[in-house]
């Protein structure tokens, strides 16, 4: 048996990827290996294999995204899957569909998997409970992101090893950022510990009191965050904060929490820097930075595709062995 049915056999249950909050080691761990059969696959000079031959995924894409669907559809392709895609611009969404009239429509189209991103936290759940086909979040609202926090936890795990006992550090808008909840709720069972900077009015109230999830800190100086650490994820700032008063310039916002090279040679010799992506350079994260040495940002964008060609294949793929 290989290491992609091992995985599919022994740990691999659920029906659906909506969140990454209730998964076991074992759980985050099938899927990380199942991603570095992937990557071998990914290498071969035709990239392609067969699980989910006769499989349709459909992308549903309510929320703008360039990224995370073309690294689905990619994926959906290597596995060869046929492939739907339903984008809000131009469709019946745009137009005032309701949710349970798109999960109608998705129920007709008779897709084996629902990718799906929505601007609304929950949506997801919604479709999933009304829906036959498995259903995985893409992004929904400020609540979660699943995929970019396992491919978050693939690509540290491939630059520093186990991470048990590793410190990383994620700075930037925690308060409105999915990404940071599923890279906690992803690395903190491969045994992480996380250090949140980033400004006050940036966090979550209750964090910024104390009261934070297990294996997590805030520090509000980020020289002091990012001293002796194992590694950091700086994430994207809408320029809307600074429009709604969380902050007092983006000018100051890079001043005080951007990632520069004299701030990254305070971690770890050679502890890596990530960007879920977009970025904004010279706000969030230096040029230099994000395309230096210790850049993992195209890193991130390659393992995209395994990572979710692992969660499609647990979920629907067939053994290769069939085939």
């Amino acid at each position: 048996m290989t290491v992609l049915e091992q995985a599919k056999a022994l740990r691999w249950t659920r029906r659906h990827v909506l969140d990454t909050d209730d998964w076991t080691r074992d759980e985050i761990e099938a899927v990380l290996e199942t991603s570095g059969a992937m990557v071998e696959i990914l290498k071969r000079p035709v990239r392609k294999a067969p699980p989910l031959r006769g499989k349709t995924v459909i992308l549903f894409f309510a929320e703008a995204s360039t990224r995370t669907r073309v690294s689905f559809e990619l994926a959906a392709k290597a596995l060869s899957a046929d492939v739907t895609t339903i984008s809000a611009s131009g469709s019946s969404v745009e137009k005032g569909e309701t949710l349970l009239d798109t999960v109608r429509t998705l129920h007709a189209l008779g897709g084996d998997v629902v990718v799906m991103r929505h601007a609304s936290s929950g949506a997801p759940y919604f479709v999933a409970e009304r829906s036959d086909a498995a259903v995985i979040n893409a992004g929904d609202g400020w609540h979660a992101h699943p995929t970019q926090g396992l491919l978050d936890a693939y690509t540290l795990r491939g630059a520093l090893g186990d991470l048990q006992g590793k410190r990383i550090v994620i700075v930037g808008d925690v308060l409105h950022s999915r990404v940071a909840r599923s890279d906690i709720h992803t690395l903190v069972p491969l045994g992480a510990r996380i250090t949140l900077s980033g400004p006050p009015t940036l966090m979550p109230l209750a964090w910024r009191r104390g009261q934070l999830p297990a294996c997590v800190t805030y520090e509000a100086d980020l020289d002091r965050a990012l001293e002796d650490a194992d590694g950091a994820i700086a994430l994207r700032l809408q320029k809307e904060r600074q429009e709604g008063g969380l902050l007092p310039s983006l000018r100051e916002y890079s001043r005080v929490w951007g990632l520069t090279e004299a701030r990254v040679r305070l971690m770890r010799p050679n502890a890596p820097v990530m960007h879920p992506g977009p970025m904004n350079e010279g706000v969030e994260i230096d040029a230099a930075v994000a395309h230096g040495a210790r850049s993992l940002v195209e890193r991130q964008v390659t393992n995209g595709v395994a990572v979710r060609m692992a969660l499609l294949y647990l979920l629907v793929g067939t053994p290769l062995d069939e085939h």
